[in-house]
């Protein structure tokens, strides 16, 4: 049910921020490339992470929300890559 209400709040309201947790900002865009990967933001700092691998891909955060961050990964693994494909379906 998290994932539907969350689902339905992204794509009707046009969001890109689909979480947040410890002044961190999770987004994912419509009209993105390839690897799968989310944006990460906290403050100044951007990341982008590759979904599927978590690995860095560009960009970087303090080591203490970088460990934060993998660690929200790995455990919405599933969740953000269909995210990432139902807010891009050309990359299917």
């Amino acid at each position: 049910m998290k994932y539907l209400i969350r689902l339905i709040y992204v794509k009707f309201y046009k969001m890109p921020t689909f979480d947040r947790f410890n002044g961190i900002k999770v987004h994912i865009y419509n009209g993105e490339h390839r690897p799968p990967h989310i944006h990460t933001v906290y403050n100044e700092y951007e990341v982008l992470i590759d979904i599927e691998n978590c690995v860095i891909y560009s960009g970087g955060l303090p080591s203490r929300q970088l460990k934060i961050v993998m660690a929200w990964l790995t455990k919405n693994l599933d969740w953000a890559l269909a995210l990432f494909y139902e807010s891009n379906p050309n990359l299917r």
